[in-house]
């Protein structure tokens, strides 16, 4: 998608990338095989992680994979001091911003062993971390990660809930980005209950009307593909909310798309709860769980099952980590 301007406050918020940690390590990375005995379970998803996602901030891998932030922070000392991680952490106009870790020289190889390929063919350059943290598009792509890390992480406490799958904006224009493009794939399982959905995530740069054309092509997929995921589209305030749902009712009504929509003044960290409000008249706020019960056509998006075109890199990767190991 085309980059987004920085958003004024929230995840991203005036970030001005300088230099990347000063953190001491090695000037030569290990290669793939000199980390067999270092590296666990967690650390290759950790890699596949953030090679899907781009990056993540130190809260982020935190929720996601670590019962503690302190020994959160060890292990990603000691990854990045063996270059499997490259890091930066963004200016901020008040206060700190947290680390912002990505996939390092060590990572890349990593993966390039496991997928059988050459290092070049994992598409990872010197010019990566750098690249990232001055992207315009950062504080968007961040704030679609703490939404769905959040998610991910509550699945950890709560029995009944489940998010097998979450898939990148680049994973989701691989698979449909000649009909939609999306900033996220998922499915939210709660109980019985399967929503899955397609997230887009609006910082209010685009017009009214350049959303609202979006859902043409939501509309075609569901034509093309005979399947029905449902939408969901996160606003930054209230207000912009509003408007996008006086903008968006007629049309989602004519083209029959399930659209339910929020923002950032309401969900917080429990983005699972009662703050989204489907596009339907008399609507009222409900959970993720009751926009399942509400909608129970929805349906899987296609193009899901691996082919034989598949490779390690392409495959989904989990939200959270293989079994928990020993905290290191």
């Amino acid at each position: 998608m085309p980059a987004l301007p920085r958003p004024a406050h929230g995840p991203g918020s005036r970030y001005t990338a300088r230099a990347a940690t000063t953190r001491p390590r090695r000037t030569r990375h290990a290669d793939a095989a000199a980390l067999t005995h270092r590296l666990t379970p967690r650390d290759t998803w950790l890699v596949r992680i953030l090679h899907e996602h781009q990056t993540l901030t130190t809260h982020q891998i935190h929720r996601l994979a670590y019962t503690s932030l302190r020994s959160a922070q060890r292990r990603l000392r000691t990854l990045h001091q063996l270059t499997v991680l490259d890091s930066f952490r963004p200016l901020t106009a008040t206060g700190s911003a947290p680390e912002h870790y990505t996939v390092g020289p060590a990572g890349a190889a990593l993966l390039a062993a496991h997928a059988g390929l050459e290092p070049a063919a994992v598409g990872w350059r010197p010019s990566n971390t750098g690249r990232i943290a001055y992207s315009p598009s950062l504080g968007h792509d961040l704030g679609v990660n703490e939404l769905l890390t959040h998610l991910a992480a509550h699945t950890r406490t709560a029995s009944r809930t489940r998010l097998p799958l979450w898939l990148s904006e680049r994973s989701c224009a691989r698979r449909w980005g000649d009909m939609v493009r999306p900033d996220a794939y998922a499915h939210w399982h709660d109980g019985d209950l399967l929503l899955p959905f397609f997230l887009e995530y609006d910082t209010g740069s685009q017009s009214l009307a350049r959303v609202e054309a979006k859902l043409a092509g939501y509309a075609a997929f569901t034509a093309a593909t005979n399947t029905r995921p449902a939408l969901l589209i996160h606003t930054r305030t209230h207000s912009r909310d509003r408007a996008l749902r006086q903008r968006l009712t007629g049309p989602a009504g004519e083209l029959a798309v399930d659209v339910a929509t929020s923002s950032a003044d309401f969900t917080t960290t429990k983005p699972w709860g009662p703050w989204w409000t489907p596009i339907q008249p008399a609507a009222h706020r409900t959970d993720l769980a009751g926009l399942a019960r509400l909608w129970p056509g929805v349906t899987a998006a296609t193009g899901l099952e691996p082919t034989d075109a598949d490779t390690f890199l392409t495959l989904p990767v989990p939200p959270l980590p293989p079994a928990p190991v020993a905290e290191s």
